[in-house]
């Protein structure tokens, strides 16, 4: 989809949307096409019982005098209210109403809001996100013959506002986030015969055109380094597992360590020789959906050229049950020498990014490290599908995390770690075994085993995100499948406390 911004406001075609405020107050390119229209559209309000509230919005078919095929007229509620999230909103609610109606163009009228804590500029730009953002769909296995997928349609969105040029300038790196957040949706939602260790890989060295700096370790020598934890997930698949490390400077002259960032990489997950149940188990080629994250955050970062010195490392398995996978009983030993009783073989995330997490280590000594994998059913039990799992060691990163998440709108919320926790993994034969005991508290031990891979005063947040990669239903600037969750709220968390430091 082409997005463009013009102060031209004569040129009308397609699909229109304007905006009204509370009170039935219409901005003033709703009250040029109202008058247009012979108070069509305040009499479309009165029948609606729309008083501009937020997220409440009618249509105009066919509109008389005005040369569209309809109006959409949203409410926005309080000008006060009109945040960079309701913005993003808005604009992913007009383009979701268009998206597959057959309409190839629609034009947003982003009129400056008198009372916005936005400016014209920012106001537009974030329209046009959120309206980006909806656009996605994965349509990359439907043929053309297929008549019972309704297809995108719409191939260009126009925003029109008065400052076109501060409103293009704002635009640019939303739109680079907006890549990585596709690149991740693209990962996500690909079946596991596209996407596994060897093909995710190479998706890691595509950045390299953005001047991200990719290593990739083969088997071989993971084995030289120890890694025992993470190989013996993926013994049992005929695929290679890998591990990636991206790194983005964009900040040489900083004296500081990387901000790192660590992802679960499960191309797909039958649980191995504990396996899975059969329904539901095709969903299991989104549990790479934490390393999906960081891949598309790395995208974002360099993208937007972020004066920021980040690390991505993403641990890329495949779990399958073979005459060569690992059992229930086997004892591991991990890169930092930890010793490791699998109980479970599909309590395998926590071994990924056991290995992962000290590498990560190993090579750099990063500012803090925050983990992201879909690691565990009971947090989706706990929390459902409207936070992430929040686990850390330090106040003040689970802080920063937490605003980030309110400020995007990718929130998250934080639970315990403590020492009765930790007693729960402790093994009689081993340092440790890879599930608690007694089944209790899923999502807490499975952070205190990574908390055991966390060097002392590293600060250091885990995100269980497995209720958030994947959406069965959407939201304004969500559509169903692949989320992307996650490269929001760390961009954020980097552009706002991170960047030219």
């Amino acid at each position: 989809m082409r997005i463009s911004f013009t102060d031209e406001r004569n040129q009308t075609s397609g699909a229109l949307a304007v905006f009204a405020l509370k009170g039935k107050t219409l901005t003033p390119s709703a009250e040029t096409f109202d008058a247009r229209t012979g108070g069509a559209i305040r009499r479309g309000m009165d029948g609606a019982r729309n008083k501009g509230d937020k997220g409440k919005s009618f249509e105009l078919l066919a509109p008389a005098n005005v040369d569209a095929h309809r109006i959409l007229v949203s409410g926005l509620g309080e000008a006060a209210s009109v945040t960079v999230q309701a913005a993003q909103s808005a604009g992913g609610a007009a383009l979701g109403q268009y998206k597959t109606s057959g309409e190839e163009q629609v034009m947003i009228f982003a009129d400056a809001l008198d009372g916005a804590a936005l400016s014209p500029a920012e106001f537009a730009a974030n329209l046009a996100y959120g309206a980006l953002l909806k656009s996605y769909s994965f349509e990359k296995y439907f043929t053309k013959k297929n008549e019972n997928h309704s297809r995108v349609s719409v191939k260009r969105l126009v925003i029109v506002t008065d400052d076109p040029k501060g409103a293009k300038k704002a635009f640019e790196p939303l739109e680079k986030i907006a890549e990585g957040i596709f690149l991740t949706r693209d990962l996500v939602s690909e079946p596991a015969n596209v996407i596994y260790p060897e093909t995710m890989a190479d998706a890691c060295r595509s950045l390299n055109k953005l001047g991200v700096d990719v290593d990739v370790l083969g088997e071989e020598r993971m084995a030289e380094l120890g890694m025992g934890a993470l190989l013996g997930v993926g013994q049992g698949s005929a695929r290679e597992s890998q591990l990636v490390v991206m790194e983005w400077n964009g900040n040489k002259g900083s004296k500081k360590g990387p901000v790192m960032f660590v992802g679960k990489g499960v191309t797909f997950d039958t649980g191995g020789i504990s396996i899975k149940p059969a329904a539901g188990m095709e969903m299991m080629k989104w549990d790479m959906g934490g390393a999906g994250a960081v891949i598309g955050l790395m995208k974002a970062l360099a993208g937007r050229k972020a004066k920021v010195h980040a690390v991505g490392v993403v641990a890329l398995v495949e779990n399958m049950p073979s005459s060569t996978a690992q059992r229930p009983g086997d004892v591991v030993t991990s890169m930092s020498g930890q010793t490791i009783e699998v109980i479970n073989t599909d309590a395998e995330g926590r071994l990924v990014l056991a290995d992962a997490l000290h590498y990560g280590q190993e090579l750099f000594k990063p500012q803090f490290i925050v983990d992201l994998a879909t690691l565990t059913g009971a947090i989706i039990t706990s929390l459902g599908n409207e936070y992430g799992g929040l686990f850390s060691n330090d106040d003040d990163l689970s802080r920063l995390l937490s605003a980030a998440g309110e400020a995007e709108g990718e929130k998250v919320w934080r639970l315990p770690l403590g020492d009765s926790y930790d007693k729960m993994i402790n093994s009689p034969i081993a340092d440790m075994k890879n599930v608690g005991t007694g089944g209790k508290a899923g999502s807490i031990t499975a952070a205190q085993f990574l908390q055991r891979f966390i060097r002392r005063g590293t600060p250091w947040a885990h995100l269980d995100i497995a209720g958030m990669a994947w959406a069965d239903s959407e939201n304004p600037t969500v559509p169903k499948g692949g989320t992307g969750y996650g490269i929001r709220l760390l961009n954020r968390l980097v552009a706002d406390h991170y960047e030219g430091k």
